[in-house]
Formats: C-alpha cells, sequence, structure tokens
C-alpha cells in the first residue's frame, strides 16, 4: 500500500479530491501519493494565509513572541531529522547521509531567524522641514509563495521559511510534484510548535494547475522560487503582469579552477565533491572544472581514480556515496547530453552510460568528459546531473575569462595556494558565492544568491529578512498648523 500525504490549509490535513503518486528513484516505484490540487485549493490556502496574516494571533504577536515560536520550531526539527531524512531519501533519491546532515543542520537556520525577529528596526529621520518628526517601520509584505524544488526540499525550503516567517509574513508552499512528500510530513511541527493556523500552508500538483494559479494570486504579495531557469522566467513573468517582488535562485554553470599552484589531492577532491556529490543535482555544482595546462593531466588522473572508488547504489545505505537521478524524465535529460558531448568532441575518460547491476533505478554513472572548449553546449547548459566536463587553461587571465563566460553565475571554486590570486578571483568572478579551496559550504549566516541569468535575491544571512520586508515612513507635524495647502510641504 502507497503511503499517503496530504496537505495543511488552515491548520487542518483533508483528503484530496485526486492524488499524484510519488516514485522512488531507487527502485522506480511509487512508493506514496500526494495531493492533485487545483484553483480551488490554492484560493482556499492562499485565504487561508491572508486571514492569518491579518489575525490578532499572528499580527497581534510581538517579535519577540515571533521569534521563540520559530526556536521552539527548531527543537522539535532537531527531534524530527532524522525521520525527516529517511521520507526525503524515499522520495527524491538523495543520500541518507546527505539528507540527514542537513536535516539535522535546519534547526540553526530557525534559531538564527528566530534571535533575529526582534532585531528589525525602523529609525528615525534627522529630517529637514522644520516641526516635522518622521521615522520609518519595517513591515511584513503579506502571504508569500514558496516554491520549492525536488533536489533539497527541505534545506531550500528553510531558506525561505525562516526569514519570512521571522519578518512576520505567512505562506503558501508549493513543493515539487517529484518530492513532496518530506514538506508535507514537516508541516506538521508547526502546530506543535505553537504556530497558529493558517500562517503555513501547503498546496501540491502540477505547475499549471497550481503553480500558475499560485503565483498569479491577487492577494499573495512576493513569490520565493528556487528551480530551473525556464520556470523561473515564467514565475517572473506572472510576478510582473502583477507587479509582485521576487526572489529567484535558478540555474548554475558554476567554475571550479585549479591553478598550477594547488594543492593537486585537495582540489581533485574537492572537485569531486562540486560534481558527484548529490550526484550533480544541485545548482551550485562545479560542472565546469579549469585546469592549469600543466596539472592537466595529473589532475585527470586524479580525477578518474578517485571518482572509480565511489560507491553507486542505494541511497538509504550510509555507505553509498552516488545515488540515482531523483526524476525519469532528468535522467534521460542526462544521459541525452551524454550524447551531445560525444557528438561536440569530448572524450569521456570516466563514465558516460548507466550503471549495470542496479536495477530499475534511476542511476546515471558518474561521468568526466575532457577535450572540452567553453563554447560547447555540455559547457554552457546546466545538465544537472553526474557530469563534469574539464576545460584547460594557459593563465589567471584566461581562467576568469573562461569562468565569466557564462550566462551564469550562482557559484565559483579557486584552488591555489597565493593569496593574491584567491583574492583577485573573489573580486573577478561575477558569481554570488566564490570558495577557495573548498566547495559546497553554505551557512545560515552567509548570504546566498545568484548574478546573472543564476537569479535575483539572496537567501540566508542578515540580508535574507529584508528580501520579506518594505519600509514604511511616516511623517508627524509638531506644531499643528497647516501652510499654504497648494505648496508641497
Amino acid at each position: 500500500m502507497l503511503t499517503a500525504f496530504q496537505n495543511t490549509v488552515n491548520g487542518v490535513q483533508t483528503a484530496p479530491r485526486a492524488t499524484l503518486q510519488s516514485h522512488d528513484p531507487f527502485t522506480g516505484q511509487p512508493w506514496a501519493t500526494i495531493p492533485a490540487d487545483g484553483a480551488d485549493e490554492v484560493n482556499a490556502a492562499v485565504g487561508a494565509a491572508r486571514a492569518a496574516f491579518k489575525s490578532k494571533a499572528w499580527a497581534g504577536l510581538t517579535a519577540t513572541a515571533r521569534g521563540k515560536l520559530l526556536l521552539r520550531l527548531a527543537d522539535l526539527i532537531a527531534e524530527n531529522a532524522e525521520r525527516l531524512a529517511v521520507i526525503e531519501t524515499r522520495d527524491n533519491g538523495k543520500l541518507l547521509s546527505e539528507m540527514t546532515t542537513q536535516c539535522r543542520y535546519l534547526p540553526e537556520w530557525y534559531r538564527y531567524f528566530g534571535g533575529l525577529a526582534d532585531k528589525i528596526e525602523g529609525a528615525v529621520l534627522p529630517i529637514d522641514k522644520a516641526n516635522m518628526f518622521a521615522f520609518t517601520r519595517a513591515e511584513p509584505l503579506g502571504v508569500i509563495a514558496a516554491i520549492v524544488p525536488w533536489n533539497s526540499p527541505l534545506l531550500l525550503l528553510t531558506w525561505k521559511l525562516a526569514p519570512l516567517l521571522a519578518a512576520g509574513n505567512t505562506v503558501v508552499i508549493k513543493p515539487s510534484e517529484h518530492a513532496a512528500a518530506s514538506t508535507l510530513e514537516f508541516v506538521k511541527l508547526f502546530e506543535a510548535a505553537g504556530f497558529p493556523a493558517g500562517v503555513v500552508n501547503t498546496v501540491t500538483g502540477m505547475p499549471l494547475e497550481v503553480g500558475v494559479p499560485l503565483v498569479s494570486h491577487p492577494d499573495v504579495a512576493k513569490i520565493a522560487f528556487t528551480g530551473g531557469e525556464p520556470g523561473g522566467i515564467a514565475v517572473y513573468k506572472a510576478a510582473a503582469e502583477n507587479l509582485k517582488t521576487v526572489t529567484l535562485e535558478l540555474g548554475g554553470k558554476s567554475a571550479n579552477i585549479i591553478f598550477d599552484d594547488a594543492d593537486v589531492e585537495n582540489a581533485v577532491k574537492g572537485a569531486i565533491s562540486g560534481i558527484f556529490a548529490a550526484s550533480g543535482q544541485t545548482c551550485i555544482a562545479g560542472s565546469r572544472l579549469l585546469v592549469h595546462h600543466s596539472v592537466h593531466d595529473r589532475v585527470v588522473d586524479g580525477l578518474v581514480a578517485l571518482a572509480k572508488t565511489a560507491r553507486i547504489g542505494d541511497p538509504s545505505d550510509m555507505a553509498t556515496q552516488v545515488g540515482p537521478i531523483t526524476t525519469q524524465g532528468q535522467r534521460e535529460k542526462v544521459l541525452s547530453y551524454l550524447g551531445v558531448a560525444r557528438g561536440e568532441g569530448a572524450e569521456a575518460v570516466l563514465g558516460g552510460g548507466i550503471p549495470t547491476g542496479l536495477g530499475d533505478g534511476w542511476f546515471v554513472e558518474p561521468t568526466i568528459f575532457t577535450g572540452v572548449h567553453n563554447q560547447m553546449r555540455i559547457a554552457r547548459e546546466e545538465v544537472f546531473g553526474p557530469v563534469l566536463s574539464v576545460i584547460p587553461f594557459d593563465d589567471e587571465e584566461q581562467a576568469f575569462a573562461i569562468a565569466n563566460d557564462s550566462p551564469y553565475g550562482l557559484a565559483a571554486g579557486i584552488w591555489t595556494q597565493n593569496i593574491g590570486r584567491a583574492l583577485r578571483g573573489a573580486a573577478a568572478m561575477e558569481a554570488g558565492t566564490v570558495w577557495v579551496n573548498t566547495y559546497r559550504a553554505v551557512s545560515f549566516m552567509a548570504p546566498f544568491g545568484g548574478y546573472k541569468r543564476s537569479g535575483i535575491g539572496r537567501e540566508s544571512g542578515q540580508v535574507a529578512i529584508q528580501e520579506y520586508l518594505q519600509t514604511k515612513t511616516v511623517w508627524i507635524d509638531m506644531l499643528g498648523q497647516t501652510a499654504n495647502p497648494f505648496v508641497i510641504r
């Protein structure tokens, strides 16, 4: 029997009118059902969120009280981290070892923003108008639509939820139809933490039936979206038509640069982490590996040798290092890019196909291509799979030029022992995050977001809460004497 998950709207779980099947990527078989919602369910969820936003139970809370709710939620997440990780692994095929680490780390976002909730301040303005008193207030936006992808649902949802709730907003969450189970289970914790009904709501279903009515709903004030570029463009267009604000975290084609003075052994490990961790299904994947020609062969040999030792298999086994692709459609896309790369003249020095002996799971071999130049499709388009393109370069200037020659700018890596080069690279790289002698590190304290087509706005860090606030200016005439009404004051 399939496990049935339900949405939460206004604090209540109700039986869905129709359902969708969610598949286990390791077996390729359905394991759960989620509601197949439509415009009526979207209207109900947004209505609940709007009512909660205006309610005394939520709007009447002090900022300190909101922060304490987030702190209680953090404790509940910590208590349920392992259980939530198991659900997420079953639903999206990510490694249980990684999902457990992520879920155990989630409470830190809620603690951080819970502490920040009552640090939101306005200011008294030293106004230049005599006998006038002026000040500003920082106020929440209203109902936020949070749209989350399938690759790390709870982590990427948390990057939105923690700051938007700390700021006093309410939310309607739409998880991916491919991996909604962990989110639907997670949302149950809000009632236990003491959040008023309607503050956090969920809807699930297909993009046209649920996503479109959600992002175009007149009572949604802002859309916070993480996903692919086509989805982000559609959201941005809908937001423009309805004059909504957005935060968009989109695709990447990140350059990971290994210079000739790098610690090659460490750089090879970092390059492997950057592309084969999470089976390459991460927006920050270091899918373009730029290597100085003098160490090119040594690096490639090291990559192949280390990648060959990777344990591919059941993601629920804590010893597994490479799991399946989350969706069947994404797997087909990744496999098609292997053909594209070969057609462009790239050479697969590792992998390049489907591993054997793993049944009907949606696996793709960790693959390394050499003979790649930066104008190939394999170097310019986001594959979102375990596929690495190695591109040689001759000097620092050329390396940074190749790295920046991309429509994307989400992340970048630099491997060097030269601190001057590291600082020059950090300044030169057109990317929202630059890692030096490490890769794929994130924190609740560190702002995250993209340059160029990789997105708009920032998540995490103190700046994130500003994405969910608006400024109001208040003027007070201290004398109460009306001047000439036909002249601006």
